[in-house]
């Protein structure tokens, strides 16, 4: 017999999904607290397993699902799920951290130059016709990134990532901060580990890169940005709640910083009415770290691959409980 599945948003792989669906009886409901509600409560009694991202599941929601064995994410960051709770009912749970690696980089090095040259504010002068007769003022000079002193707050998958791109490509000096030495890394790109405080005054680049936890929320805050150099740019691929967005919001009116680069916030989408649209000096992107074909289809088929392994009685590649 069959188990049932639930998938509960949308997947970017077709060929993913109907192998799926020919392995389980598949419930697809890709606006679970929207146009899907219904079916997906009606399914979550009968789920033997759910596979999704970018839905808060939580022990109000979890408890109706009295036969649920495994949630695979997809998704590397797992902050939407209640792991308290899931470890109190012996239910699975797995991500795709590997998938998301490279293409996450990818995105924090595009911010990086966009803020670095003024890519956004340059390119428009062109669009819009203002670039006509003569090359642009020095008001509206970018800053070199090769050479530039790379600070990363978090050296883990994506971070080292980052980091590589920056020593290897850019000649940059690497520096991190966080709980542990990285000797490996440490050998690989020359990288010196410093306190928080210290890496936030002495760099010139500044990547946020830690996963959400009670530990990391609001790591930044008005004192970590009072911190920060004049000249510092300042880059957050993490997740929105890590920074105090309304420090951040001031540090840039004041040009307290040089700049900054967001692909996360601590609301999402970012409200029309937000400060942050108003200021020059950042660079908003809508969440694409990993909005690639090939990332997508990737994350698709690691976290489809992770749920036959739990069902099949087999511990899955990447199990985060």
């Amino acid at each position: 017999m069959k188990q049932n599945l639930v998938i509960f948003s949308r997947v970017s792989s077709a060929e993913v999904v109907a192998e799926l669906e020919q392995q389980f009886n598949v419930t697809i409901c890709e606006a679970p607290l929207g146009r899907d509600k219904a079916r997906f409560f009606d399914a979550l009694p009968e789920a033997d397993a759910m596979l999704g991202a970018s839905l808060k599941l939580d022990r109000s929601i979890l408890e109706l699902a009295p036969r649920l064995k495994v949630i695979a994410s997809v998704s590397a960051g797992v902050d939407n799920y209640d792991l308290d709770y899931l470890r109190e009912r012996g239910i699975q749970l797995t991500h795709t951290p590997d998938a998301v690696t490279e293409t996450t980089a990818d995105t924090a090095f595009l911010l990086l130059m966009m803020v670095a040259r003024r890519a956004l504010e340059v390119a428009d002068l062109v669009k819009t016709g203002q670039w006509l007769e003569k090359n642009i003022s020095d008001s509206l000079f970018g800053v070199d990134v090769h050479g530039k002193r790379l600070g990363i707050i978090g050296l883990g998958r994506i971070g080292a990532a980052i980091a590589r791109r920056g020593h290897f490509g850019f000649g940059m000096p690497i520096f991190y901060s966080g709980r542990s030495h990285k000797p490996t890394l440490e050998q690989e790109l020359g990288a010196q580990k410093l306190e928080l405080d210290a890496l936030l005054a002495s760099v010139d680049i500044i990547c946020v890169c830690v996963p959400l936890s009670a530990k990391t929320e609001q790591l930044i805050g008005p004192r970590e940005f009072g911190l920060m150099r004049p000249q510092t740019l300042f880059i957050n691929v993490s997740r929105g709640q890590v920074v105090n967005e309304s420090a951040l919001i001031e540090t840039l009116r004041a040009q307290k910083i040089r700049a900054a680069g967001l692909d996360v916030f601590e609301k999402e989408p970012l409200p029309a009415d937000s400060p942050l649209l108003n200021l020059k000096n950042l660079v908003a992107l809508p969440h694409i770290g990993s909005a690639t074909v090939e990332a997508r289809a990737l994350m698709a088929r690691t976290a489809a691959d992770n749920l036959r392994q739990v069902l099949a009685g087999r511990e899955p590649d990447h199990r985060v409980l």
